[in-house]
This record gives C-alpha cells, structure tokens and sequence, in this order.
C-alpha cells in the first residue's frame, strides 16, 4: 500500500500525532479534574502496548506521520512506556518523539527515555511557587517536578518546553515570575489559555485569562517583540524577551484560534481516533484492529476519520458544545 496523506477537506494534512497512553493522573488539578479523580477507563478497553506501536507504525509507515507525542493522563505511569518509545523509535529514526508529562517520575525515567530514543519533553507546570502549586495540583510534588526538570534537561531532551495554565485569582499575577524562572532555567515557557477540556465543565469564557492578558502580565517585567521566524502550524505564537535570545510562547486556542493551520490527530488511550481536539465524535479503531483488520484496513479507516474534521473548533459559536470527554481522557 502506498502511504496516503491524512487529509481533511478543507486541505489541512495531519503529520502531527497525539498519543494517550492512559486516562489517569497523579495529580489533581483544579482545572482538570474534581480532587477525588475519574471513573477511569477498564483495563480491557486500554490499548496493549502492542497495540499502540502497531497503530503508531501505521500512522508512521502509511499515514505519513512525522512527529509523535505520548501524552495522557499521566503517561510516565504507564508502565511500557521506555518499550513504547524504544519500539516506535525503530519503526522511523527520523520521526520526532516527545513527551508531554507533570513531571513527577522525570528525575528517575528521564535518562531511560532518552537512550530510549526520545527527543524531548513538554512539561505542564503552573507556577513555582509551593502553596499555589498544591492549591492547583491538590499535591505537595512542586520539588519532584523540578527535580524532573533538571533531569531531563541534564539527559538532553531538550528543549524542554514548560506548558503554564493562568487561572485568575490564583497564579496570574505569577506569569512574570514564572517567565523570568524559566529563563534562568534555559527552560521553554509557554503560557496557554484555558480550555473547555475540564471533567466538571466548569469552565468560563469570562473567568479565562486570555492571551491579552497575558500579555499585559507580562509587560509589566519584560518587553516582548514577535518572532522573526514564521509560526506555521506550530500552536504557540513566539515572542523574543527583552531583545532575545530567550522567547516566551502564547497559545491562545480560544481568542486566536489557529484551526486553519492545524496538522494534528489524536489517538486516544483506549483506540479511538480524534480528528479535532474538541471533536464530539470519535472512530473506533480498536475493535476493527482486535476483530483482524489488517494494516491497510485500519489506515483506511483512520483516513475516513479525517474526513470529518471540522472547520474549526467552534469555541466562539453558540451552539458550541464542551467534548464529553475531559483533557485527561483525550490526550494533549
């Protein structure tokens, strides 16, 4: 079979893969989900680790998929993990694999993931300071995070891109403090405005903290002059910091949408392919690959499953609707 484009109708080609590799979390963030967790998703119903690298070696051998992200829930509890990524990184030496983590296993797998053949990791982190970490996070973990940080800037998953959530009346105010941090650090900060992906669909357009205002924060310490360099499908709109060389990143999925540009499909933990972030339907991939679909079935399947992607995500429409599904369920 000779590779086809993951294609929607609108022109956009998907090269950018998310893979969930589990639901859960050892954390319990306030703008995820409720203190007490999730009902999570039965054993049975999770992708094998088989099961995931031979999806993952159809998006890249036929599907023409370049850049894969694990994600989850937490995907460092995930027990296969080093296999996953060892595993994938055969099928492709070229393909970009990266991590999407809180952290709080990094100081001891980081090393692991690296001769694995990972390239880098995102790592979701709010503020620096400890009391508002354990108020987001419902956790006392701030110096395992930063332990993990360290680590694997140290084993050379770098760049190491830091994604910050401001939720108002609790950490705005801290986005200087967190930008000049991370600079410190040599870490990559970027800041993205909250999204209607939380379990108790409490989120607010009104309460959100919105790119502007980002910006204002920010301006307050820094200047901040937009990035020479073109932004393409990339979702963070870069900006140098005081004259350079350090950036700091803006997603604004919500206030500047960048739907038109996008190159991304979701994999979720449990086999179903997500063509939008915010799609409310899903294609099953998972009981054709266990009823004996071959590889060219399941690429055909997962190449109709593009086809309805949507325009856009629709955050601004009336009608829109918040997926049944939290972040956590997705994958980032």
């Amino acid at each position: 079979m000779e590779p086809i484009a993951l294609a929607d109708r609108f022109g956009r080609v998907a090269t950018d893969l998310r893979v969930s590799l589990t639901d859960r979390c050892n954390l319990r963030c306030s703008y995820c989900m409720p203190a007490e967790g999730l009902d999570w998703l039965p054993g049975q119903e999770i992708l094998t680790d088989d099961e995931v690298v031979r999806l993952v070696g159809i998006g890249i051998r036929l599907l023409g998929i370049r850049e894969v992200r694990f994600t989850g829930g937490e995907p460092l509890i995930r027990r296969g993990l080093v296999d996953i990524v060892q595993r994938t990184r055969a099928i492709d030496p070229a393909v970009e694999l990266s991590v999407t983590t809180n952290a709080l296993g990094l100081q001891r797998m980081a090393g692991t993931l690296a001769d694995a053949g990972l390239d880098r990791v995102n790592v979701s982190l709010d503020t620096i300071r400890r009391d508002t970490f354990h108020t987001i996070t419902r956790r006392d973990r701030l110096d395992d995070v930063l332990a993990g940080l360290a680590a694997a800037r140290d084993a050379g998953l770098t760049p190491v891109k830091i994604n910050a959530v401001l939720l108002r009346g609790v950490n705005d105010e801290q986005a200087p403090e967190l930008l000049e941090w991370a600079i410190g650090h040599g870490y990559a900060l970027r800041f993205i405005e909250q999204m209607p992906l939380d379990a108790q669909h409490d989120w607010s357009r009104a309460e959100m903290v919105t790119a502007e205002e980002i910006f204002d924060r920010l301006a307050t310490r820094f200047t901040l002059t937009p990035a020479s360099e073109p932004r393409g499908s990339a979702p963070a709109e870069l900006f140098t910091v005081d004259g350079g060389p350090a950036t700091v990143g803006v997603i604004a999925s919500v206030t500047r949408p960048f739907c038109g540009d996008c190159d991304r499909v979701r994999l979720t933990a449990d086999g179903q392919v997500r063509n939008c972030l915010f799609a409310r339907e899903e294609s099953d991939l998972r009981t054709a690959m266990r009823a004996g679909a071959d590889d060219e079935d399941l690429a055909r399947r997962w190449v109709v499953a593009m086809l309805g992607k949507r325009a856009g995500h629709g955050i601004d429409d009336p009608t829109f609707l918040q997926p049944d599904r939290p972040m956590s369920a997705i994958g980032g």
